[in-house]
């Protein structure tokens, strides 16, 4: 059975586990980075639960590797007919040989096909794939914040808000955690309790930094006149990149408390494991479409700030652009910060949407009243739109060399 492959897939990462040498040929051949899945962590927490030893020592047996959900690996599910089960939401199957072939479940009862048919391995096979997924978005918001040169605590000390103050020993608290686990391999009742509360204390700044990007674009909405509009669109700039920035870490301490969460359920219940991952899961979604709604909608609304200021451009050429630009370095932030955290940007909820025609029905009055004037605003915004476009271009060649990276440092490792 050592030529076998057993395949699980969620919506954010592929596991390929088997032998180590099978394991390795098969990513090779696909040209897929990956990272240790470190399957060796089920051991302890099966092992205590009854009737399922076996599956612990199994879990030993076997390597594993996690491959972050791409293009490329995300057609792997088509290319091998990999089966999704309406339970778990996981897509699996095993590879066997050198010619593709895959076999059904039930053949397999000793090698990587074992898993497949083991709930208990295969929900803590699934929780590691999920807390690997959280660690690598942790990652691309620290890549974030540094990309943007964002100081976080310098931010949340500058406000008076005690709701703010307590987000950074939040992250002390939960960063000390982390290197606990690291250390010892697990989260004890101990280490649990530091961390257990303050989830409600992110979920607050998260909640103030929403209103804020609420308020800034209601300020941008009240202005009539150009110059009033452009001074407060490049106010709106700066505020709102560091609101963004207060968001991204919000979302880096919700991962990082969730991978603990999960190590947690993991070693007291590892019965519970899979349909708590499912449940972090859609929590997680959800504030995922809050950000997006909010976010969405404040774009929808500088754009018609923006459009406003293009009907003046002639009589207004020096504000009217400093206002598109103000919309254009909004806009970038924004969609950084999406594809950081993997919002697709076509999913506008109604809100964006009804603020999306609004500013249609703008640029519709200005075409009707003059073109000339407008063109050339919205030449200014192509321009600006295709910088965007070539710096997340930038943004991807960055990431999948990291990939690289760390998949080298893995291999060597």
């Amino acid at each position: 059975m050592d030529n076998e492959v057993a395949l699980i897939c969620d919506s954010d990462g592929l596991a390929v586990i088997g032998d180590r040498s099978a394991v390795a040929h098969f990513l090779a051949r696909e040209g897929l980075p990956s990272k240790e899945l470190g399957l060796q962590r089920l051991r302890p927490a099966l092992g205590t639960a009854a009737g399922i030893a076996q599956a612990a020592s199994e879990a030993s047996a076997d390597s594993g590797r996690w491959v972050k959900l791409s293009r490329e690996s995300a057609q792997l599910v088509d290319k091998y007919g990999l089966r999704k089960s309406s339970t778990t939401g996981l897509s699996s199957g095993v590879l066997k040989g050198d010619h593709g072939q895959i076999r059904g479940f039930v053949e397999f009862v000793r090698g990587p096909g074992s898993l497949l048919r083991n709930p208990a391995r295969l929900a803590g096979a699934a929780g590691i794939m999920a807390q690997l997924a959280m660690q690598q978005a942790m990652d691309e918001i620290t890549d974030y914040l540094a990309s943007i040169d964002a100081k976080v605590d310098d931010v949340l000390r500058a406000q008076k808000d005690a709701v703010l103050a307590d987000m950074i020993g939040a992250g002390m608290v939960i960063e000390e955690a982390l290197a606990i686990r690291e250390e010892v391999g697990r989260v004890s009742e101990v280490t649990w309790s530091k961390v257990q509360n303050l989830s409600v204390s992110i979920a607050r700044v998260q909640a103030y930094a929403l209103r804020r990007l609420d308020a800034v674009a209601e300020k941008v909405e009240r202005q009539s006149k150009v110059g009033d509009l452009a001074r407060t669109a490049r106010e709106a700039g700066a505020e709102v990149r560091e609101w963004l920035a207060v968001l991204a870490r919000c979302f880096q301490l919700q991962d990082a408390v969730a991978v603990l969460e999960l190590d947690r359920v993991l070693d007291a219940a590892p019965d519970e494991l899979d349909r708590h991952r499912l449940g972090l899961r859609a929590a997680r979604r959800k504030r995922l479409d809050l950000l997006s709604r909010s976010t969405e909608g404040l774009l929808a609304r500088m754009n018609t700030a923006a459009d406003a200021a293009n009907a003046k451009v002639l009589l207004h050429p020096t504000a009217s652009r400093d206002v598109v630009h103000a919309s254009n370095d909004v806009e970038s932030n924004v969609v950084e910060l999406h594809g950081r955290l993997g919002i697709e940007r076509d999913r506008q909820s109604p809100e964006a949407r009804r603020w999306a025609d609004a500013a249609a029905e703008v640029r519709d009055k200005m075409l009707e009243a003059g073109a000339e004037g407008v063109d050339a605003a919205r030449r200014l915004r192509n321009e600006s739109f295709d910088r965007a476009k070539t710096a997340t271009g930038k943004l991807s060649h960055r990431i999948s060399e990291r990939a690289i990276r760390r998949r080298d440092d893995d291999e060597e490792g």
